[in-house]
């Protein structure tokens, strides 16, 4: 009898033993982060992956130690030159003060419904004394860096370092769009237009700076083809006079065989003259003289 009731105590110590070990040991992943609670009072903050102990009545909060995405829902924002906007945004934070996080927010969940007012009221403020078009340009990098730094000095009590802010969108309201597109699109007509005139203008400037330019150089040319061609015509007369200078007969001989192979050249050519005539005097001899009979 005594040694079942050893037996059966002993269970109960392992039973209790094993309960107890269940209920003081957890784990601590690589990406997460946890504080030991004890009564509602944090006790331990724990860091290091692996294996933990704590007491049993003590309880565990545990928080993702890596970088956290969020999308606020998209808000209509009106800009200083009062144009609105409908701007879409998103934000990249970390819980890098577990305990500062719990003790001001508790989970999550309410710090991302704190973050998302936070993010709308700075996005409010700053755009509120930003252009359009400068929200529009190379700016925006600017403007976006302005935002983060207020959500960042806003939120880092909340144990959060809110690592980025960005406007993935920012378009104008539907009502809105379609009167911008057609202002824009009646002005880039009128912009074309004036192009083309320009263009036009510019064209014509140009065809009859070429036309004027052609009959000054066909003008030079046909002057100097006149120039040239008296000259040609004064040597060639100078030759030919030189030469009917030199011999009265042979010029005279020379200059009848090239009427002949003028005239003559064609086969079907036909010549109505006397025998006798004086265009036919060297066909009866050299000399052109008419032979003795």
């Amino acid at each position: 009898m005594n040694a079942r009731t050893s037996l059966a105590a002993l269970g109960i110590v392992l039973v209790v033993a094993v309960v107890i070990a269940f209920m003081s040991l957890f784990t601590v992943s690589q990406t997460r982060q946890a504080i030991v609670i004890n009564f509602g009072d944090p006790v331990r903050v724990i860091r290091d992956p692996g294996l933990k102990f704590k007491l049993p009545w003590q309880s565990v909060v545990e928080y993702d130690n890596r970088v956290l995405d969020m999308e606020p829902p998209a808000e209509e924002v009106i800009a200083s030159d009062q144009k609105r906007l409908v701007v879409d945004t998103y934000a990249r934070f970390r819980i890098v003060d577990p305990l500062q996080f719990y003790q001001s927010v508790g989970n999550e969940t309410v710090a991302r419904t704190r973050m998302t007012s936070t993010i709308s009221g700075s996005l409010r403020r700053v755009l509120g004394g930003t252009k359009l078009e400068q929200v529009l340009s190379d700016q925006r990098s600017q403007i976006m860096r302005q935002i983060r730094d207020e959500v960042r000095d806003q939120v880092k009590n909340f144990g959060i370092d809110v690592l980025d802010v960005r406007v993935r969108r920012a378009d104008l309201p539907d009502e809105n769009s379609q009167a911008v597109f057609e202002r824009m699109k009646s002005e880039r007509q009128r912009e074309a237009a004036e192009f083309r005139a320009e263009g036009a203008q510019r064209a014509q400037e140009i065809r009859s700076g070429a036309e004027r330019e052609r009959t000054v150089i066909i003008a030079e040319a046909q002057k100097n083809a006149q120039i040239l061609r008296g000259r040609g015509d004064a040597d060639s007369i100078k030759i030919y006079a030189d030469a009917f200078g030199r011999d009265k007969e042979f010029f005279s001989f020379y200059r009848s065989l090239q009427a002949y192979r003028e005239t003559l050249a064609n086969h079907d050519t036909t010549m109505v003259l006397s025998p006798d005539s004086e265009f036919f005097r060297y066909f009866g001899s050299a000399s052109g003289n008419p032979p003795k009979p």
